[in-house]
């Protein structure tokens, strides 16, 4: 092939090599061309453009653009969905699931970039009662109940069948009245939104650190960011309300105090499990996994 001219952009060889090309495969078949259709192709190289028109060959008749369009602009990651759905897929591909491997409620996490209305007071109460009547609560309850009657957390409740059974509706009340009062009552009151919005991109820590602090931080029923009033004015409550049905030993402000606290690191905990999840779940269960979906 001739060497390119350094004067000539080097775009502008793309359409002349591709002519030399063709030119080599018809010699092989032993076609001939003519000089004059030579040199009118010639002129036509030299007057093409840097970058053609796809709307045009280079006989002026328009053709159809080869270069693929995109079919849905809103499956580019990054891109922020406004939709219905609160089970609707990330732009990134991934999901939130109603519950985790199975078992664990997670009714009021939304995908990334997912965009949904305001919620009503009808149903920041119904995420809570599903965060705390699902099957999964109850066997969660059961195991955190196995885990504190083994470590004696509570002396007064004893050992034994019926022990447990004190443990486990214990654990039960705390469970309800936590979700209630952080996912029901205080969205309704401060008039915010009681989802967890998922990230879903940039770096390990800084998806770690947004969803940690999601427990004092939150959106309004409007999409605004606020100090998260729902969860520690909920979770402080709720401990509160704990002294109801606990020994008189375990409500002094102290007592109240450290379960406030535990509460809160609890969630922190949890958000930035479900942070990740929705990654897990892809590569583990593709979306779609038995242990993964509802």
């Amino acid at each position: 092939m001739p060497q390119r001219s350094p004067s000539r952009p080097r775009r502008a060889l793309s359409p002349a090599c591709c002519l030399f090309l063709l030119g080599v495969s018809a010699v092989l078949h032993g076609q001939q061309a003519d000089e004059s259709r030579v040199s009118s192709s010639a002129r036509l190289i030299a007057e093409l453009p840097d970058e053609p028109s796809p709307s045009a060959d280079v006989s002026g008749s328009p053709v159809q653009s080869t270069t693929p369009q995109p079919t849905n602009p809103q499956t580019t990651p990054g891109t922020t969905i406004q939709t219905t759905d609160q089970d609707a897929l990330s732009p990134n591909g991934t999901k939130q699931t109603k519950r985790i491997l199975g078992v664990i409620p997670n009714f009021r996490s939304v995908s990334a970039d997912i965009q949904l209305p305001p919620q009503s007071a009808k149903d920041k109460f119904l995420a809570a009662g599903h965060d705390s009547f699902d099957y999964g609560s109850f066997v969660l309850a059961a195991v955190q109940a196995g885990f504190s009657q083994n470590s004696d957390a509570y002396p007064e409740f004893h050992q034994g069948v019926v022990g447990y059974g004190r443990y486990y509706w214990h654990t039960l009340a705390d469970t309800a009245s936590e979700n209630f009062m952080v996912g029901g009552v205080g969205p309704v009151a401060f008039h915010q939104d009681a989802r967890f919005y998922t990230l879903g991109h940039g770096g390990f820590v800084h998806r770690a650190v947004y969803a940690a602090t999601r427990i004092l931080i939150t959106r309004t029923d409007g999409g605004a960011e606020t100090f998260n009033f729902s969860e520690i004015v909920g979770s402080g409550a709720a401990s509160g309300i704990s002294t109801l049905y606990y020994p008189t030993k375990y409500r002094t402000w102290t007592k109240v105090g450290q379960k406030w606290l535990t509460s809160d690191l609890i969630d922190a905990a949890n958000f930035t499990f479900k942070e990740f999840w929705p990654d897990i779940n892809k590569k583990a269960f593709r979306n779609r996994g038995s242990l993964g979906t509802d």
